[in-house]
């Protein structure tokens, strides 16, 4: 019952620092970025969800993060790569980022992102970042709907069934079991 999200597009491979930190600056050219580093995320174009990254592309926004980016969301993400599904923000509380989390919040849906991404469980920066999500209407609606459509259902999850599998799996994969490695 669980659908998979990209992470994070177009790409975190030439990223010199952690945007949890600091803002990314990746100066490759056009040409570098569409045949290495999008390549992987044509590929996948077709899934259901994607998160975006805060990281500054040199060659196509000199000045903004992919996040808040309209020109790097409709060029690189909806374009190039032909991503259509539903588009949500990666951490809005990252330090990559700057300004108030209203600001980073209107920027990203102005961007072109669909949904809002808030993880630090900070109460007040929670409140001003749903103050201005927007309604899920239109295309994103439909994108979402989508979305929630590829989890499928949910299957009966057994504890003890999926713990002997992943026991299994380290043996199979030559490693010693769980109890050893913890010890």
């Amino acid at each position: 019952g669980v659908a998979g999200v990209i992470k994070h597009v177009p790409g975190h491979g030439r990223a010199g620092v952690d945007s949890h930190f600091d803002l990314p600056y990746v100066d490759a050219d056009r040409g570098t970025l569409l045949a290495n580093d999008f390549a992987a995320f044509r590929a996948v174009s077709k899934a259901a969800m994607a998160m975006t990254a805060h990281i500054v592309y040199a060659a196509y926004d000199e000045e903004v993060c992919a996040t808040l980016s309209k020109i790097v969301i409709d060029a690189v993400i909806r374009g190039e790569i032909g991503f259509d599904g539903l588009l949500m923000t990666d951490d809005l509380s990252m330090k990559a980022l700057g300004g108030t989390m209203r600001a980073r919040g209107e920027a990203a849906i102005a961007a072109g992102c669909d949904m809002l991404l808030h993880c630090n469980a900070d109460r007040a920066e929670m409140i001003a970042v749903a103050h201005v999500a927007p309604r899920l209407d239109g295309k994103p609606r439909a994108r979402a709907d989508a979305a929630d459509a590829a989890r499928g259902a949910a299957s009966a999850f057994d504890p003890r069934t999926a713990e002997a599998e992943l026991e299994r799996l380290f043996r199979d994969a030559g490693l010693s079991p769980r109890e050893e490695r913890m010890a």
